[in-house]
């Protein structure tokens, strides 16, 4: 069934709702769990990330972006569970599809924010991964947005004490 799952992670305990989850899958299937970290720095990867992934000549710095990738894929092999982690530069929902793609990956697992009302505006990093994931997606949410207030709402609530 699944025998790749991309995870993507971005530190916030909002992100990491997902990994229980996660884990109890990988453990059912025997999946290798993939960690994945977008920022905008210029770094390095590591974890046993692929070589294509690290620039040469780049030592990692001490990011807790990667301190946290470590330490969650170290919870998850200590659960039994095949874990390595990636960090990448770049527009996080471009570079997770791409990771995807070009990693044979079977499913990418990501967190619901809900994302509020600059969501319906923008658009939120799960909801482009969904829309252009080459793979299936299991979407976890984890808030229940709330949708922006029509304007007879918002002049109704302004007028009644």
């Amino acid at each position: 069934m699944f025998k790749k799952i991309l995870v993507p992670l971005d530190g916030s305990d909002l992100a990491a709702k997902i990994l229980p989850q996660v884990e109890e899958l990988a453990q059912q299937v025997k999946a290798q769990v993939i960690l994945l970290a977008v920022g905008s720095s210029d770094t390095c990867a590591g974890g046993g990330a692929p070589p294509e992934t690290m620039k040469e000549g780049a030592a990692c710095p001490e990011l807790p972006l990667a301190r946290y990738l470590e330490q969650t894929a170290g919870n998850l092999r200590a659960q039994g569970v095949e874990a390595t982690w990636v960090y990448i530069q770049g527009n996080p929902a471009k570079e997770i599809v791409a990771y995807a793609a070009e990693n044979h990956v079977d499913l990418i697992a990501i967190a619901s924010h809900g994302g509020g009302e600059i969501a319906w505006i923008l658009g939120s990093v799960a909801q482009k991964v969904i829309t252009h994931a080459p793979v299936s997606v299991l979407l976890w949410r984890i808030t229940e947005p709330k949708p922006p207030e029509l304007k007879s709402e918002f002049f109704y609530s302004m007028q009644t004490p």
